[in-house]
């Protein structure tokens, strides 16, 4: 069986590459540092390309395409360290008002998880809650399944220190809850956005290989590239070898959409995007530790993607009793 990108698939990620690189290049990039508010001009130029609107159909104003071609456009999201709920607005889409056409921002916060956390809570519209099996922060059973929504002026939060300086964070104490949505499946939703999650992972990771070979080439020592010693060549090939290999598990899952096939590129492309970037590091030397470095975005805003929507060991646990079952 061959699997490979169309010819339109291409172009719309290329498409999307060259949007990124022309609207959020480096510059940009290190002024979201300093500023991590969100770029509202960008966002209604993303929304005007249809970011937010790939999988809604064309009557209702969306483009029409599948879970692949968005999993393509998340890929290149996360190469660029494009900040942003990015995934809430790309799932919530048809749910929120606005959404679809970068007009309005919305959240999404894991109930499931130890820990909620909201994702640029000052920049959000609106807040929707995805509940359902798992165990709340006190250990015990978690709430029934059922996504909520609910202003952002009704919900109590407390202060949480984002490891990410491109993603603040608020820790949700209290969320009102009336009766649940209708439309939205909650298991859906989870699996959805661990998979677009795993495409940022798979885009960071490919970018880190990047400018480590990048690095290689032009560093020298002892009057010679680094990247001629045998050392570095066999750090930048595991690299390779790990982005590839997370690449494959999430285009694959994004065909099936299987929960463990979602569950396995998750956790594949969370190692990916985590190894990568700290051998990024190494290859850098003292230099990758600086601030005016980009690694330490990448290996930052890897460990946060890497806590959210399932992590390494609920996803060796489900893997392995599927395995076994």
């Amino acid at each position: 069986m061959h699997f490979q990108l169309t010819d339109e698939q291409r172009a719309l990620r290329d498409g999307t590459r060259k949007l990124l690189d022309g609207r959020f290049g480096r510059d940009r990039l290190r002024a979201a540092v300093d500023e991590p508010a969100l770029d509202r001009a960008l966002w209604r130029e993303l929304g005007a390309a249809g970011f937010f609107a790939l999988r809604l159909p064309e009557a209702a104003g969306g483009v029409g395409l599948g879970l692949p071609e968005a999993v393509l456009v998340f890929e290149e999201a996360g190469r660029a360290l494009l900040p942003g709920p990015l995934v809430a607005c790309e799932l919530l889409a048809g749910v929120v008002d606005g959404v679809a056409a970068g007009e309005r921002t919305a959240g999404l916060c894991d109930g499931s998880a130890e820990a909620v956390l909201w994702e640029h809570p000052a920049d959000c519209d609106e807040l929707i809650l995805v509940e359902g099996g798992g165990r709340d922060a006190a250990g015990a059973p978690g709430r029934a399944a059922g996504v909520y929504r609910s202003a952002p002026d009704r919900v109590a939060c407390a202060p949480f220190t984002s490891v990410d300086p491109l993603t603040p964070l608020a820790r949700v104490t209290d969320f009102p809850r009336g009766a649940p949505l209708a439309g939205p499946d909650p298991t859906r939703l989870r699996r959805e956005a661990a998979l677009l999650t795993a495409a940022q992972q798979v885009g960071s990771a490919v970018r880190t290989v990047e400018t480590a070979v990048g690095h290689a080439r032009e560093r020298t020592q002892f009057g010679a590239p680094i990247g001629s010693f045998q050392a570095v060549k066999h750090l930048c090939a595991q690299m390779l070898v790990r982005a590839e290999i997370a690449r494959s598990a999430v285009y694959a899952a994004a065909v099936t959409e299987g929960a463990m096939d979602v569950t396995g590129a998750k956790l594949l492309a969370d190692e990916a995007a985590v190894r990568n970037a700290r051998d990024c590091l190494q290859v850098h030397g003292g230099m990758g530790f600086t601030w005016e470095a980009e690694v330490h975005l990448h290996l930052k805003r890897a460990w946060l993607r890497a806590a959210c929507w399932g992590v390494a060991a609920e996803a060796e646990e489900a893997l392995a009793a599927d395995l076994l079952g």
